[in-house]
Formats: structure tokens, sequence, C-alpha cells
């Protein structure tokens, strides 16, 4: 943990440094990629040793397979390939060196490395194999038109600001900030022009920053002084459970894991602040033309806190990962893309039996909660007091369930997760299930579509969230694909 905070401070601190030495009007691409991809690899060096060879060893036969195996392909073999060493070198670290503890947890890194491989393998098997009439309007604007070069590939893989904690983003998105076009093209889409041939200063990310590393300190003081205070095991403990009511048990359930939270805010909003730092992140303006620096953060706090109902949660919570979850599984699963997401959302987290019981638990809470949003909430809509009430009642329902959920995926193992449950009845199992025999589950939704409706509510993403993200050019020379390019984009900013 020591050596994860003196890395990211670190990284802030070179991030500064990349961004006022090594702008992309003083240096090449070519010199800002080999930077960076270096700075990453020694910081990954210092973190993790020489377990920072599997992130090259994984970048670099992914980008082999993409070479040799064609476009056609590819993408399905890169999934397979990435995803099966991350879990090889996860079962490898759990239960042969370390069981539930996270010294050397090299594969932390290696998750968001694996989320990049993939996608981009989805990226540009889209962009190259299959029609553009074929894609959804966020498949095409993320769709790259040509492979990546080694060193393109690597930067984008390994880079210092986003090796250890990530966020993910699009490679699209990277490139464009590496290349130091991205403020010109949101500049040329707010005013629908395609012209981007001009001098622009960049908006300073300062004030960002600033914010974000003050939610990062109070984070991360919450968690030193609080969080070890309120145990998450001490929900399970023999004395605690014979002589606490229910009431006050629930209570406890609801504080320990929300004290549990802050360390992950401190985690990805500094990894956010690092891109921030340097450059990377802009997404435009709002409407009082206030710079926006949120293009890949990972979470929204006040939203997560204050969540009436479990799709808000999971909207708001590791973000990027949802999206990813969306682009690569559910859009294009052939059957039960619910069950398959939730499937592959376990696998990618790790090898510990906790991580399943807590997703297999989170299927029968997001099909109960939307039976319940689907069949209920519009009666409690018309009266902005009835409203209030309603929204009470849910926020205090939706904590409870999702506390209920994720102990699993804090104890890890089976045998006190399984204690936690039973000393609760399994009653929110039972009433999960009991709101599935009595409410249909509809399928339609009033002016929607039938595939919208029946999408995960933990990763179902308005397609304007996906498509207002600042998905950026490819580096193709076609000056069709960046035209063609510019118009889908503006036409997102639009919608």
């Amino acid at each position: 943990q020591v050596n994860f905070v003196v890395c990211q401070l670190f990284a802030l601190l070179a991030a500064i440094w990349f961004r006022t030495y090594l702008h992309s009007s003083k240096t090449s691409p070519f010199i800002r990629h080999v930077v960076a991809t270096l700075l990453g690899l020694y910081l990954a060096l210092f973190c993790f040793g020489w377990y920072a060879l599997h992130f090259v060893i994984q970048s670099g036969i992914s980008y082999y397979i993409m070479i040799i195996i064609g476009v056609e392909n590819m993408h399905k073999y890169c999934f397979v390939f990435a995803l099966g060493y991350l879990t090889v070198c996860q079962i490898t670290r759990v239960y042969i060196f370390d069981y539930g503890q996270y010294s050397a947890d090299f594969s932390g890194p290696m998750m968001i490395i694996t989320q990049k491989i993939t996608s981009l393998a989805f990226e540009i098997h889209d962009g190259m194999f299959r029609k553009n009439e074929d894609l959804t309007p966020s498949q095409r604007c993320l769709a790259v038109r040509r492979m990546p070069s080694l060193l393109e590939y690597l930067s984008y893989n390994c880079n210092f600001m986003g090796i250890l904690a990530g966020p993910l983003c699009s490679y699209k998105d990277y490139i464009t900030f590496i290349e130091g076009r991205s403020y010109q093209l949101q500049q040329s889409e707010a005013n629908g022009k395609e012209d981007t041939k001009y001098e622009q200063t960049d908006p300073s990310p300062n004030v960002a920053v600033a914010q974000k590393l003050l939610i990062c300190g109070l984070s991360l003081l919450f968690h030193m002084t609080i969080t070890k205070t309120l145990p998450v095991e001490y929900n399970i403990d023999d004395n605690f459970r014979a002589t606490a009511s229910w009431p006050v048990r629930f209570f406890y359930l609801y504080v320990s894991l929300m004290a549990a939270r802050p360390k992950y805010y401190f985690a990805w909003t500094l990894a956010d602040a690092i891109n921030n730092a340097a450059g990377f992140g802009f997404r435009g303006y709002d409407k009082n033309g206030v710079t926006r620096w949120d293009l890949i953060s990972n979470l929204r706090i006040q939203q997560i806190e204050f969540s009436t109902s479990f799709k808000m949660f999971l909207d708001n919570w590791n973000i990027q990962t949802a999206l990813w979850l969306k682009r690569v599984c559910y859009e294009r699963a052939t059957f039960s893309p619910t069950i398959q997401t939730f499937i592959l959302s376990a696998i990618w987290h790790g090898v510990y039996p906790g991580y399943y019981l807590t997703f297999l638990t989170g299927v029968l809470m997001t099909l109960a909660a939307r039976a319940i949003r689907n069949n209920i909430r519009h009666y409690f809509v018309e009266s902005p007091a009835v409203k209030l009430c309603y929204d009470i009642v849910t926020w205090m329902a939706t904590q409870a369930a999702i506390s209920y959920t994720v102990v699993p995926f804090v104890l890890l193992s089976v045998k006190p997760s399984l204690t936690f449950y039973s000393s609760c009845y399994f009653c929110l199992h039972i009433a999960s299930i009991l709101v599935l025999l009595v409410f249909p589950l509809k399928r339609t939704q009033r002016g929607s579509k039938n595939h919208e409706s029946v999408q995960p509510v933990w990763s179902r993403k308005l397609e304007e969230e996906s498509l207002l993200q600042k998905n950026n050019y490819s580096t193709t020379n076609n000056s069709f694909s960046q035209k063609q390019e510019i118009t889908c984009r503006y036409q997102a900013l639009k919608q």
C-alpha cells in the first residue's frame, strides 16, 4: 500500500512535468509514447519487482495474436488469451503464494491491461472488418480503422498515468491525447465545423486536479481513522450476532460497508487526478462554460452514497468497468446477456469464492430491483411529497441491499460469507425470489425499445452517455474516414 501511494504521487509529479515539458506542441508523439511507456514500466517494476514482466508478456503476446490472426477473429483469441492469462496469474497468486493478502498484488494492474487489450481488439475488429451499418452508434465512434504500432500498443497498455490503477480509456481517446488533438476536436465539434487547423491554448486542469486531490485527502483520512474501527468482519462475530438486535445489526452492516468504500474513492480519484494533471480527461464544457475533466472518471461519490436504486448505485460505481462489460459482453452476447455479463465480471475480478457469491447474489438483486421499479414506481412519482417518501424508502432499501450483497466480496471466503448469510436467514435472497414470483419482469417499457428495457440495471448506460464521452479520431490517414467520424461525433454531441 505504501509503494502504491508513493508511486502514484510520483506519477502525479511526472504528469505535471509531462504536460509542461513534453506537451504535444513541444515534442513529437513518438517521444511522448516512449516516455509514457518507460515511466509506466519503471513504476510497475518499483511496485511489483519482476512480477511487472507479466504486464509486458501479456501485452506482447496479445499484440502478436492480433498480427498473426487477422482482424476477422483476433478479438476472440485476444479475449480468451488475455482473460485466461489474468486468471492463471490470479490463481497462482491467491492459492499458491498469498491467500487473503494483498502484498505484491500484481493482478490489479493486469485487470486494467486485460480491459485495454480486449477493448482494443473489439474496436479494431469493428473498424477493420465489420460493416459500418452493422455497428451501434457507440461502436461506430469507437471503431479503430488501422492497426496500432507496437509502441502505440505498449504505450496505451502500460503508460505511467494508468498502469497502477487505471482507469480504462478508449484507444482513440488516448492516441488523440498523445497527438494533442483532443481540445481542437472538441472545439470543432461544438462549432459544427470540420476545420481543426488553428491554434488554441489548452484548458488548464489545475482546478479539477486540486478538487480531486482534496477528495483523495478526505477519503484517506476517513479510511485511516474510521475504517479500522468498523471492520466488516465484525458482522460475523459470534457475540455480536447473539446479542445485537436486527436493527442494530443492519445499521452496523450499512456503516461498516460504507466505511470500506473510501479506499476505492482514494485510489480511483487519485488515478483520475494523475491523468488530468497530464492533460488527459478533458471532455469539453458544460452549459455554463465550465471545463469538464470527467472523460475517464470512474465514480461519482454523491450519487453512490445517495442512490435510490440498484441501478443508480452501480451506474456510478466503477464506471469504466461497467462500460467495458457492456461493450465487450452485453452488447455482443447472443443469449442471456445479463447472466453472461455477471459471469465475466466475476471472472475478471478474481478467483476468490466470495466474488462469485457476490455476483450470484447481484443477479437476484438486479432482477428483483428491476421488477419492483417497473411495477410500482409509477404509482409514487405524481406527488412531490409522496415521491420524497418513496425516495427515502428506496434509499434505505438500496443501501441495505448493496451492503448485504457485497459482504462476500470483502470476506473473500465461502465459510464466513455463508456464516453471514445464514445469520440473516438469507432474508434478501428469499425476498428477491418472492419479488420475482409476484411481480412480472416486464420485457418492454413504455416509450423504449425491447433491447433497452432488458439491459442490466447496473451496466445500462444511456446511449448518449457513451456517445457524449470524447471518443476521438483514429490516426488513419484516410480523410473520408476522418470526416465521417466528425459527423458521427458532432451528431452525438448534439444529442
